[in-house]
């Protein structure tokens, strides 16, 4: 069983950064897709960054060139930097690991920005 813990949300202001951090459990994470998603109340749950195995990176137009998603396979760690935030990112930020068909999740973490 694949457990899924996030840490580093918080309040911040408009411009200012925050370091997101998901620690799985288990023996699959290094060949895992890992995906960082989000939902704002009264909306929809979105994607916002997600990283594979080899690195390979995908962002949500909406957070291109403010947030970085990067992964630690030794320590089992998926990562969200986020930069210039803005009020419109206000939400709860969970992570995600998807290998072999199975889909895990985070139970989630809150990012507020005040303006």
């Amino acid at each position: 069983q694949v457990q899924l813990v996030e840490s580093g949300g918080g309040l911040v202001q408009a411009g200012g950064s925050l370091r997101l951090s998901c620690a799985s459990s288990g023996s699959i994470f290094s060949s895992a897709l890992m995906g960082w998603y989000r939902q704002a109340p009264g909306k929809q749950r979105e994607l916002v960054a997600e990283i594979g195995s080899f690195g390979s990176t995908h962002y949500a137009d909406a957070v291109k060139g403010r947030f970085t998603v990067s992964r630690e396979n030794a320590k089992n760690t998926v990562y969200l930097q986020m930069n210039s935030l803005k009020p419109e990112d206000t939400a709860v930020y969970c992570c995600r690991l998807l290998f072999n068909g199975n889909v895990y999740w985070g139970q989630g973490t809150q990012v507020t920005v005040s303006s």
